[in-house]
């Protein structure tokens, strides 16, 4: 669940800043009115008086009216919304979310067999994490506290296995909370005891206890903050290049000695883990490593341990998904979960570690925007940037090319391959003849468990084309395809089908083609059991090389795919294939220039020089035609539901809409979608949750699920759509229409802080396990925000005006392929935007992402939310709806989510078009399905109304109390006054 936000109310206050004082000078007035009549007869002062107080409090309340129904109404919406979860669901939800992690948590290594052990046994656990594991991560991936979490001990009790209590004790007597990695402040200390304080005694008690001893290390991570590269310079103060690193803190008192060397990152050992595990390996020949993070992390010390037989990658479980891993532990269940990220043994020699982290422009001083941030504290966002120099060379399909290139030892680089995972069993994959037809190619795959005890299996799928040195940039091993089988008992087989379109193994030639260009020559199609492990494969060959330009475009695209991202290439030089990566020193280097160049920003925009009539008209169809308003109809728009995008009666209906009523929709955005009276357009309410479906005003939510990159892992997509389903299940019983929600931005690097919710660093794995969830989640009529699009794979800098330099090639096959996906295999869906720019554009107000791609190529036919908006200043309603953006994520007037400059027919277009984006995908939602399509007023305008009236009602009774005593006080005085002539 997300918390307050500084910003955002120093915001409100100053969106009903003149309502504040209107109310200051009615008390001010009031106040001198009754000391003005100080000197009047008592009754004319009393009376005076007391008209000035219920003049006060009358001017008082319909200020506060004013407010309610103005500049607070939609967050008054927010708050006063309803809807609660059935027991039913969530005990259904239950069982699918430990499926999920039965099916997520990975066996990297059981040497000797060491895994499983029997039900009954006994275990030393140690590490301090093993009492405070990680369950999800932080900002919109945060579990609700409402629902009761299930620990790594409690897993392993629940499945008979008795620890060593006097362990854990020792451990929570250490330190019994977790140091909090959050959205708005990180502290990566990590508590473990020195060995200097495991007794003798303990330690004797321990190898009594049993002979098998379970080590478990967590790394946490969350929204708002890389894990840091650099562990001491957190420690000290200082990050990068000596400037104050505001992301996060280090105690580097709770643990004796110094926790890091120099150098060290937060991706491998501590000091204190590295002693903790020596003295394990030493008392214990049976070992257990269990790693619990979201993050390939550096796990090249087992190898120096032979002691530890079985490793465990087991990522946030959500709130009950840990008591899989008891059942896994014990052979109850067989893990079948396979690695989403490469392992790697050394993260500094990977393609992308100079290119990652904070790097600030030193020429755009004039557009940085300053705000008080999230603390409270002043900040400034500045304009900074990003380099992808690998281009498509991401992950996997880096290492696997440059191994076949002879550029590394492939074994002295990589531990774990990409879609690696072992089982308590073992299985044979057959493959069958590839036959091709209408574009398609398909092949069966024939899995046999060949062990003794049931288990599943993962068909992987991959193709390596045909390369020519100096030509098109290819990966030699890129996956196209997944499927998982049933549970299959000893001895039994499944055959699975496997089916692509050819057109999926084109390549993206930006240089030469500027299209996609499927070359000639012979495709190795393999099914592997990771991305470096062939089972076996066949040819397939084309014959002539294929061109999909001009009218021959691929048959998935509507309009045929050509640059549209030349602006964003930048002057960068990418790693090339060509000669044996002949430039990788060069390509690879840290960035060398710190200004960005004369002719990006010449057209650079952000607030500071966007909103002018001369700017926006630039981004306007100058022959636009004008739009009607006001128009008369009997439509509404529940009248719509079903029809198509381009029936008549859609511009009927926008007709008889006013620019107020289009600016109501586009401007108020966060976390529903806005009410419109005149077409009859009921609000929507929108809620977070990557893992969960969370309504931060009401406080409602869901159980939360294993995080992103367990699901992932599961390689299931049945079990994808599940989830989906479900969150869909709940957000209707909670009366959410709008899940925001999948995320799918690439795992470029294992320093990102939400690694944990996005999938994976490959594309392929990312867009079906992500298409599935959308598709689940709009079986029961809710559209989920597939975000955030595109190319937010960093924390940092993310609300800074960060620019992300790529190349077209890159940017199609691996950023955007995981949303092009979502868009072409779901019905409806709807689309979050993201921070960043790319290149030296805002991605909310790219019109070559939000209009070329999306919508022209892909067909999209939903609507485009801005992630959030309110408080970090540079982007602007005007930009964002003339560039293929619809809504704004803020729900509060902000100075530059209304549409400012409206005159020119351009302007009007862009309203008209971004109003019937919202409508067209709220009304085929759940929201006008006929049984919960609910007109009428609000509950608590309602309730305002009873208020005022009662109100009015005392204020009337006290005015004539306040009268009848000013009557009855001048009628005693009468005949005192003629008492005193007399």
């Amino acid at each position: 669940m997300l918390s307050i936000n500084m910003d955002d109310v120093l915001n409100v206050l100053t969106s009903i800043r003149s309502y504040l004082i209107a109310i200051g000078v009615i008390i001010a007035i009031a106040v001198v009115l009754m000391i003005a009549v100080m000197k009047l007869n008592k009754p004319v002062k009393k009376l005076v008086r007391g008209t000035a107080l219920v003049a006060m409090l009358t001017g008082i309340v319909v200020c506060v009216n004013m407010i309610c129904s103005g500049p607070m109404s939609t967050m008054l919406d927010l708050v006063s919304g309803s809807g609660t979860i059935s027991k039913t669901t969530s005990d259904e939800t239950t069982v699918l979310a430990q499926n999920i992690a039965r099916e997520g948590i990975v066996l990297l290594e059981n040497n000797d067999n060491t895994l499983p052990v029997a039900s009954g046994s006994k275990l030393n656990v140690f590490g301090w994490a093993s009492t405070n594991p990680i369950l999800g991560g932080a900002g919109s991936g945060a579990l609700n506290d409402a629902y009761d979490q299930i620990s790594l001990l409690q897993s392993l009790s629940d499945a008979g296995i008795e620890t060593n209590s006097e362990l854990t004790q020792f451990y929570t007597d250490y330190k019994a909370d977790r140091p909090v990695v959050g959205m708005w402040n990180q502290d990566w200390t990590l508590p473990e005891p020195n060995v200097s304080l495991y007794t003798d005694e303990l330690m004797a008690n321990a190898k009594s206890f049993s002979d098998t001893a379970m080590i478990v290390i967590s790394r946490s991570g969350g929204e708002g903050a890389d894990l840091p590269t650099d562990m001491n310079a957190v420690v000290d103060g200082s990050y990068m290049d000596g400037t104050t690193y505001t992301a996060g803190t280090y105690d580097d008192t709770l643990n004796e000695g110094n926790d890091w060397d120099a150098g060290d990152h937060y991706l491998q050992l501590t000091n204190r883990e590295e002693e903790m595990i020596d003295l394990v390996c030493s008392n214990f020949d049976k070992v257990v490593l269990v790693y619990n993070g979201a993050n390939a992390f550096e796990l090249g010390f087992i190898k120096d341990h032979p002691q530890i037989k079985s490793v465990l990658w087991v990522a946030g479980m959500g709130h009950v998904g840990m008591e899989a891993l008891g059942e896994i532990v014990t052979g109850e269940v067989n893990p079948s979960g396979k690695t989403i990220d490469t392992y790697v043994y050394d993260m500094e020699k990977t393609p992308w570690w100079n290119n990652f982290g904070d790097f600030n422009y030193t020429n755009m001083d004039e557009f940085a925007y300053t705000s008080t941030g999230f603390t409270g504290n002043e900040s400034t966002a500045e304009v900074s940037f990003i380099n992808y120099v690998e281009g498509i060379y991401v992950g996997y399909k880096f290492y696997e090319t440059a191994a076949l290139e002879g550029l590394i030892n492939y074994d002295e680089m990589v531990q774990y391959p990409f879609g690696y995972g072992l089982s308590y069993t073992t299985f044979e994959q057959t493959m069958g003849d590839i036959t091709e037809a209408d574009g398609k190619i398909s092949f069966d795959v024939t899995v046999t468990n060949t062990g003794s005890v049931a288990g599943k299996d993962v068909v992987e799928v991959y193709y390596n084309p045909p390369y020519e040195n100096g030509g098109i940039e290819k990966a030699s091993t890129n996956l196209v395809q997944f499927e998982k089988t049933q549970l299959l008992e000893p001895g039994a087989s499944e055959t699975i089908n496997i089916s692509f379109a050819v057109e999926d193994m084109a390549s993206y030639d930006y240089q030469n083609a500027k299209a996609y260009v499927l070359d000639a020559g012979d495709y190795v199609i393999s099914i592997n059991s990771d991305s470096h492990n062939v089972i076996d494969s066949k040819t397939y060959t084309v014959d002539s090389t294929v061109t999909y330009s001009g009218s021959n475009s691929r048959q998935s695209d509507l309009v045929t795919a050509t640059n549209a991202f030349d602006y964003a290439e930048g002057n960068i030089e990418y790693l090339s294939r060509a000669d044996g990566f002949a430039n990788y020193a060069a390509a690879t280097a840290a960035p060398k220039s710190y200004e960005m160049a004369a002719d990006a920003k010449a057209s650079f925009y952000n607030i500071s020089n966007y909103l002018s009539a001369e700017a926006t008209a630039a981004d306007e169809d100058a022959n636009a035609e004008a739009v009607t308003t006001g128009a008369e109809t009997t439509l509404k728009l529940a009248d719509l539901r079903g029809l198509d995008k381009n029936d008549p009666k859609w511009d009927e209906l926008l007709n008889s809409m006013s620019l107020d009523d289009m600016n109501a929709l586009i401007s108020l955005g966060g976390y529903q979608t806005n009410s419109v009276d005149s077409i009859g357009k009921v609000r929507t309410n929108d809620c977070d949750g990557p893992a969960s479906i969370n309504n931060n005003f009401t406080g409602v939510g869901s159980l939360g699920f294993p995080v992103g990159v367990t699901i992932a892992a599961t390689y299931n997509k049945e079990l994808a759509y599940s989830f989906g389903d479900y969150i869909g299940k709940m957000a209707d019983e909670m009366d959410v229409s709008g899940w925001y929600a999948p995320a799918m931005n690439i795992h470029r690097t294992a320093f990102a802080g939400r690694n944990f919710e996005y999938y994976s660093e490959d594309p392929i794995l990312s867009g079906y396990v992500a298409s599935e969830a959308c598709k689940g989640s709009w079986a029961n009529g809710v559209y989920a925000y597939i975000k955030h699009f595109a190319m937010n794979d960093q924390e940092e800098n993310r609300c800074d005006m960060l620019c992300t330099w790529s190349n077209e090639q890159a940017i199609r096959e691996t950023y955007l392929r995981p949303f092009e996906i979502c868009v072409k295999n779901v019905d409806m869906c709807a689309v979050m935007s993201s921070f960043n720019y790319i290149g030296n554009r805002w991605a909310g107000g790219s019109a070559s992402l939000l209009k070329t791609v999306l919508r022209d190529e892909w067909g999209f036919n939903g609507f485009v939310l801005t992630d959030y908006f309110g408080v970090y200043g540079y982007m602007s309603s005007d930009q964002a709806i003339r560039n293929g953006t619809d809504c704004m994520l803020v729900n509060y007037p902000t100075a530059t989510n209304n549409v400012q400059f409206r005159d020119t027919n351009g302007a009007q277009q862009a309203m008209r078009e971004a109003t019937k984006n919202i409508l067209y995908t709220v009304v085929n939602s759940r929201a006008y399905a006929p049984e919960n399509l609910t007109m009428g007023m609000a509950s608590w305008k309602k309730l305002m109304i009873v208020l005022d009236v009662i109100f009015g009602a005392l204020m009337v009774c006290l005015m004539a109390i306040f009268i009848k005593n000013f009557l009855k006080r001048k009628k005693e005085e009468a005949p005192a006054a003629t008492s005193a002539e007399e």
